[in-house]
Formats: C-alpha cells, structure tokens, sequence
C-alpha cells in the first residue's frame, strides 16, 4: 500500500469523534515519542494526551471537516500530511503532521495546529 495515502487514511481517522474519544484508539495511532503544539500553543506528547483522553479533561467528540489534505513522503519511513480543519462554528486552523513508520505501523510522530484567517 502506498506510504502516502496510509499516512492520509490514519490522520482522517484520527479526526473521527469515535475516534478522538478513545484513549486507547488514539494510543494506538501515536508513536512513542509523539510531540504536539496545538493550535493553542499548548506542548503535547503521548503520555498527556492519552491521560487527558482517558480522565475526561478532552472530551473532544466534535465533528472536524478536513479539507486540502494533502501528503508527500520524505523518506522511506517519514510522511508529511497537511490539511485545512474545522469544527463546527470553530475557526479554520492550518495542520501539519509527520508520520512515521517503525517496525512496520505508521503512527503519528509530530502534528502542529495554526490558527488562521482562511475561510
């Protein structure tokens, strides 16, 4: 299967509200040593993001529309995905993320989100 649209697939899925509520189902979509700078500035990694799933403190079930997704590979085992999201009335914000691929799964590596202006 192509290294691209796998990356593509994963990150669409992580968007799920089925998805993003489940502390086990976004583990298993994060790599180990997974970094996130949210669109509020906020510093992520794995362990806080799974815990924060897990308590309640995300309850983060929302609906997201991804739009301008697109992906190119870097190297054999890296996939960068960006894409345009947006939550219901929620402003627009500008993703990144790099995928990567160890021991055969693609996991989420590093994601960035950016607020912008852009309809």
């Amino acid at each position: 299967m192509d290294e691209v649209r796998v990356a593509v697939e994963a990150e669409l899925r992580l968007l799920l509200p089925e998805v993003r509520g489940s502390a086990e189902a976004v583990d298993a979509l994060l790599d180990p040593e997974f970094v996130e700078v949210g669109a509020s500035g906020r510093l992520w990694d794995r362990p806080a993001i799974v815990e924060a799933l897990a308590s309640g403190e995300i309850t983060d079930t929302d609906p997201i529309e991804a739009t301008e997704v697109a992906g190119v590979r870097l190297a054999e085992d890296l996939v960068h995905v960006t894409y345009l999201s947006r939550r219901t009335g929620g402003a627009p914000v500008r993703r990144s993320s790099i995928w990567r691929r160890t021991d055969g799964t693609w996991r989420l590596y590093y994601h960035q989100g950016t607020p912008t202006e852009k309809a």
